[in-house]
């Protein structure tokens, strides 16, 4: 597992960079076919998912900097605002990418008097294929979303080919609670972190996954606004309830926390798991009002009596 996709000289291509767009463009196609089936404005969708894109990456990269302080503390300025700035290595939040493609929609949507949610229930399998791409990223980096370590049997002993994985894992971390160092051992003369751990990336893609095919059933239903809050719904539930209950992050509220070689590797709560909250409770509110709505609007079909 190499974080490099390719190098040439100094200049490298991230095989994270590389997914993540291969996700997207995925999404793109798809977006662009479902807007011309239902009739919409198909080019100004595609100017849409540009600007997405661009204020999505905004959004993702602030709120990871916001969210992962610890990462850059200790960093000499002018250089941490490179490190900022520098996506080639990953770090970014799905949940700010969200937002900054939910606040380009709404702009456009006000600017061009359109139903906002006609054109954002396209962008839900688009979303799904990023998560997909960008997780897959996160494995070939190697230390990007890594899980705590667990003794249950789904622990995962990561090679020793992922030397990126390895090297991050085994530096000291001044938080006690994500210090692994005391996991890793010298084996053929490398450092390594023997440790098993839940191996939290390969959950996030099945979760990516699992949300593409669920976009599909959720799409058939011509309700503006179903595909989009079930999207919320459901994200928001898999990411915090499975993924982010497993992942070695800093916990904001410590409410739980066992992990070790004799633990299932658990830790409640995580900034994620505390935006969850909210959204999900947001996302049942807005479903219940859909489905009411629609009951109202379907038409009722006059009984003609017979003579």
């Amino acid at each position: 597992m190499d974080p490099v996709f390719l190098q040439i000289g100094n200049f490298t291509i991230a095989w994270y960079g590389v997914l993540m767009m291969l996700g997207i463009a995925a999404g793109y196609w798809l977006g662009l076919k479902l807007a011309r089936e239902r009739g919409l404005n198909a080019d100004l969708f595609e100017r849409m998912i540009l600007w997405m894109l661009f204020w999505g990456f905004v959004g993702a990269r602030l709120v990871f900097v916001l969210t992962s302080w610890h990462i850059f503390e200790g960093i000499p300025f002018p250089r941490v605002l490179l490190d900022i700035v520098n996506l080639r290595n990953g770090g970014i939040s799905i949940h700010g990418g969200l937002i900054g493609g939910v606040l380009t929609l709404i702009y456009f949507a006000r600017r061009y008097r359109l139903n906002f949610y006609q054109y954002a229930d396209l962008a839900v399998p688009g979303v799904a294929f990023g998560i997909i791409g960008g997780r897959l990223g996160n494995i070939m980096n190697g230390t990007d979303t890594v899980g705590r370590v667990t003794g249950w049997p789904i622990g995962y002993h990561w090679p020793a080919s992922a030397r990126a994985f390895h090297e991050g894992m085994c530096r000291p971390n001044p938080n006690p609670d994500m210090d692994l160092s005391k996991y890793c051992h010298e084996v053929g003369g490398q450092i390594m972190m023997t440790a098993p751990v839940h191996f939290t990336q390969l959950y996030g893609v099945i979760i990516g996954i699992i949300l593409a095919v669920a976009s599909y059933f959720w799409l058939k239903s011509r309700v503006p606004g179903w595909a989009f809050w079930q999207f919320w719904l459901w994200y928001s539930i898999l990411r915090a309830g499975w993924e982010e209950t497993f992942r070695l992050n800093p916990l904001t509220i410590k409410t739980y926390l066992n992990q070790g070689l004799d633990a299932p590797g658990i830790g409640l709560w995580t900034d994620t798991q505390i935006f969850s909250v909210p959204l999900i409770l947001v996302s049942l509110w807005m479903l219940w009002r859909l489905r009411q709505r629609r009951q109202v609007t379907v038409p009722t079909v006059p009984v003609q009596s017979q003579s």
